[in-house]
């Protein structure tokens, strides 16, 4: 045997030991065939929250929640055993082009000895974490959650504005950053006074775009919506009507990140309607669903713009308790391409919850629609409005938190086959047991709307987690509702999937390199 053949059994009886102690150390990775993937949980999740409303006389609320249960990290399911993790946020300052964030020293550095406090930070899954904020000027919010917080961690953020124009109730998820956002249901008009509110979670510095869609296409909207410089961990607020010179009921906005990624929700504030936070649209080619229509609406409101270039026919329908109908006079909606379209959609609900689906009709060109729905509720001087975005579906699970013990309706829609669906509800935020999963049936094309029943003791905000079990696709919302000074007021938060587990492939040792 000559040295060479000694020197390569050596290496590969050496590399064979080093595997060994792996496969050892990996558990049950070492058993599963190579290039097989394997579903684990995300290990870290941002998210972003805009700056609550400039009204002196509000309150806001953030509630935090994790779902518990089983994926949410342990060691059996991809996490070492002992990493706790951790979920809060911390604030973003809001900057103004040669001004800064006021945070600065005299030399213009930021203030290195003021640490800031965590805001809502998690200790375990499953129990909530509310803390309210009632200082004038509050800021944004940025923060991450990691290791066992991180799969489905949500946060919501709700503000109670009591007096003045923009009267009424905020509500919002807190999203999770990305490069580009859409929206339908923004306006220039006289009576509003919207601002699409800009966060940078990163370190370094990004450019943003914003663009508007009118019923004649794109906008000029000059100098002030491009290029918006947002710096590292700071919030920019955009007031719309600086952006175009035309006062326009109905808008779509486009909101591209030219780097990185931010978040991004536009402030709607209207002086006869109140005012909420206008959401992402979920822009995409197949049926568009909008869930949760309450029983009382008044009005409603329709927004939809096709980027693509084509046409694109919508046959309507409206998902109720019992099935669906086609609304009589609004059977189907024609979007010329990269055009905007509005229509008032008279008595539709008719006194009962339900659902707006729109689906592509027989022959209409293909491309994706951004579309959503103003709702207001009210008469006279006490109408308010709220809007619900078209939204992805449940696949696995979704939760949304600062549900109220009143006031409180989780609509879940069927649109096309029956769906099983399993509801928590958590503890409170102040103490309180959780109640046993009930689980429901959704009737084909349909919409089943929950008000849930919390038990004794239970105090505080607490999180309402969705899991889809069996059947067709299953989508959700959740309504808020407020009596305040004989005044309702209201909100509507979409529950699109948590996106809390990945595919991950699986490896193994391939010793064939050194045979060849």
């Amino acid at each position: 045997m000559n040295r060479t053949t000694i020197s390569l059994l050596a290496t590969v009886t050496a590399l064979v030991a080093v595997t060994g102690v792996a496969s050892l150390g990996s558990g049950e990775q070492s058993t599963a065939p190579a290039g097989q993937a394997r579903d684990m949980p995300v290990e870290r999740t941002a998210l972003t929250c805009p700056r609550p409303t400039g009204a002196e006389l509000a309150t806001t609320e953030y509630t935090a929640y994790t779902p518990g249960g089983d994926g949410n990290g342990d060691g059996a399911d991809g996490q070492e055993e002992g990493e706790e993790g951790h979920a809060y946020l911390l604030p973003a300052p809001e900057y103004v082009a040669g001004f800064g964030t006021g945070d600065e020293d005299e030399d213009g550095d930021e203030d290195a000895d003021q640490d800031p406090e965590p805001l809502v930070a998690l200790q375990e899954p499953g129990v909530p974490v509310s803390a309210s904020v009632d200082t004038y000027g509050a800021p944004a919010l940025t923060g991450t959650a990691e290791q066992r917080l991180a799969p489905g961690w949500t946060v919501q953020q709700t503000t109670s504005v009591r007096s003045g124009a923009g009267q009424g109730l905020l509500g919002t998820s807190c999203q999770t950053p990305d490069s580009e956002f859409w929206f339908a249901g923004a306006s220039t008009a006289e009576a509003r006074n919207d601002y699409v509110h800009l966060t940078n979670p990163d370190a370094g510095p990004t450019v943003v775009d914003i663009q508007l869609y009118g019923p004649e296409g794109r906008l000029e909207s000059g100098l002030g919506g491009e290029g918006v410089t947002v710096p590292g961990g700071t919030s920019v607020a955009v007031r719309l009507s600086t952006l175009t010179d035309e006062p326009l009921a109905d808008l779509a906005v486009q909101v591209t990140a030219r780097t990185g990624r931010i978040g991004a929700q536009i402030e709607a504030s209207d002086a006869q309607l109140g005012v909420d936070w206008l959401t992402p649209v979920s822009a995409t080619t197949g049926p568009l669903v909008l869930p949760g229509i309450p029983a009382d609406a008044r009005t409603l409101r329709l927004v939809a713009y096709a980027p693509g270039d084509e046409d694109v026919a919508l046959d309507v329908s409206l998902s109720g308790p019992t099935g669906s109908f086609t609304p009589a006079g609004n059977e189907s909606i024609t979007l010329r391409s990269r055009t905007l379209t509005a229509i008032d959609l008279e008595d539709l609900t008719q006194g009962e919850p339900g659902s707006l689906i729109l689906t592509p009709a027989t022959g209409s060109g293909a491309g994706a629609v951004v579309v959503g729905l103003r709702v207001t509720q009210g008469e006279d001087d006490e109408r308010e409005m709220a809007f619900i975005p078209a939204t992805a579906p449940i696949e696995q699970r979704a939760s949304v938190a600062g549900n109220t013990a009143k006031g409180t309706t989780l609509s879940l829609v069927a649109p096309e086959e029956a769906v099983e669906v399993r509801v928590t509800l958590s503890g409170g935020s102040n103490g309180g047991e959780a109640p046993e999963p009930e689980t429901y049936t959704v009737e084909a094309r349909s919409t089943l709307a929950i008000a849930p029943e919390l038990p004794d003791g239970t105090k505080g905000r607490y999180a309402i987690t969705v899991e889809r079990l069996d059947g067709g696709t299953l989508y959700a919302s959740r309504t808020l509702v407020k009596k305040e000074d004989d005044m309702v007021t209201f909100t509507v938060q979409t529950l699109p999937d948590d996106r809390s587990r990945v595919s991950v492939p699986q490896t193994g040792e391939d010793l064939s390199v050194l045979t060849d």
